[in-house]
């Protein structure tokens, strides 16, 4: 049975794969844009997303990462950034795909990127893991449309639909 996380999992990719798609078609100047988004540009948004995957699962596999400024820039290249949200997404599925039964019911131990330790249930951390991911998509897409480009459709029932040509 593929739980309600191993489907946010796969849906995560999916968008992401869409979102990256939409965003290739950007010129360089585009691309790296300021536009006032909390973090800039397309650039700047796209690896905060990877930045915070990559604390998240970190913490979600029990280990720890470094303090990382939020809007660090992991990756330059647009292509670079592209095969680590590859990676990181194929990690993410293969992670909840794959939980014990009672995974919920625990809680997640870590030092925040102020310094502060904190402990937070479960049931907290993975919605907030999936939905900050929405969120700085959304944001994406509403950047490429101030570009005048045209944004993927993102809604999580037509990414996971069979037939995702087939109307809502």
């Amino acid at each position: 049975m593929t739980t309600i996380w191993a489907q946010y999992a796969r849906y995560n990719r999916l968008a992401n794969e869409a979102l990256y798609a939409a965003c290739a078609g950007l010129s360089g100047a585009e691309y790296r844009r300021d536009l006032g988004a909390f973090f800039g540009s397309v650039h700047g948004t796209l690896n905060h997303l990877l930045v915070g995957d990559t604390i998240w699962m970190a913490r979600l596999e029990g280990g720890s990462h470094p303090s990382t400024n939020l809007d660090a820039i992991l990756f330059e290249k647009f292509d670079a950034l592209r095969e680590a949200r590859e990676g990181m997404d194929r990690r993410i599925e293969r992670f909840f795909s794959a939980l014990p039964a009672d995974f919920e019911r625990g809680s997640v131990r870590y030092v925040n990127n102020a310094g502060f330790a904190s402990e937070d249930p479960l049931t907290v951390i993975l919605p907030h893991f999936f939905n900050h991911q929405t969120h700085h998509r959304a944001q994406a897409n509403t950047l490429l449309s101030q570009l005048g480009h045209k944004p993927p459709v993102l809604d999580l029932h037509r990414v996971l639909r069979p037939n995702p040509t087939s109307p809502s």
